[in-house]
């Protein structure tokens, strides 16, 4: 399972077969059906990720994507959160961050080994300690549209929008910083339980905001990008 979410991460367009392929290369006695029913159990489906984060309820409202053809050109125009599968040693947990679209800065993030709405909620809660966003986008998962959660969002004014169903590349900078956060700690760390993973990933989001320098950013960290401009 690790390496097939390690690959994946790389590879989101390989499939069943392709994953087949890849595990027997490593050695893996594994078949085609072995393979689906991992790749089920992580949430993962080729070209756009269906984790168990991202199902939804029937009940809640779905608001529409707002952000096609939108040009981002300051910090607090939009804000977006997303939930990745985090691997431990003995089950798994699921982390959540909300991030800047324009500076790439990570306002907060929380980690859970339930999917209970209340992390998330406790995530943007922290967030708008750093101010608030015209728009906030997530996936249409139920956690993203429970009343806790787009109540805090309704009750400041903010504008939702929500990626199309299938389409994670909605929330593509979400999806780079996942890519990022699993390469760069996630995996070289190997962490075995809940408590070394928050440690773990408290230094590293530290870094990430406030040392890390991004090509896109022009070579400036995010929490200089956002700082410098909110300051302005």
């Amino acid at each position: 399972m690790q390496l097939l979410d390690r690959q994946y991460t790389a590879t989101p367009f390989y499939g069943v077969n392709k994953m087949t392929q890849y595990l027997q290369e490593q050695h893996y006695a594994v078949g085609k059906d072995r393979v689906r029913t991992l790749l089920r159990m992580l949430g993962l489906q080729a070209i756009y990720p269906r984790r168990f984060t991202s199902h939804r309820t029937k009940e809640h409202p779905i608001y529409p994507y707002l952000l096609r053809g939108v040009t981002i050109t300051q910090p607090n125009q939009v804000w977006s959160a997303d939930i990745t599968y985090v691997r431990l040693g003995y089950g798994f947990a699921y982390l959540v961050a909300v991030i800047d679209w324009f500076s790439r800065y990570v306002l907060s993030w929380r980690l859970s080994n339930t999917l209970d709405s209340r992390f998330c909620v406790h995530a943007l809660e922290t967030a708008f300690r750093s101010g608030q966003p015209a728009i906030f986008n997530t996936d249409q998962g139920t956690q993203f549209t429970s009343e806790p959660f787009t109540k805090k969002l309704l009750a400041k004014q903010i504008a939702i929008s929500m990626d199309s169903r299938g389409r994670c590349f909605d929330n593509i900078f979400v999806e780079r910083l996942w890519r990022t956060v699993k390469y760069e700690d996630i995996y070289l760390k190997g962490y075995e339980t809940i408590a070394q993973a928050e440690r773990g990933l408290t230094h590293y989001f530290q870094f990430y905001n406030q040392e890390r320098y991004h090509q896109a950013l022009k070579y400036q960290t995010p929490w200089s990008v956002y700082q410098n401009v909110t300051a302005g």
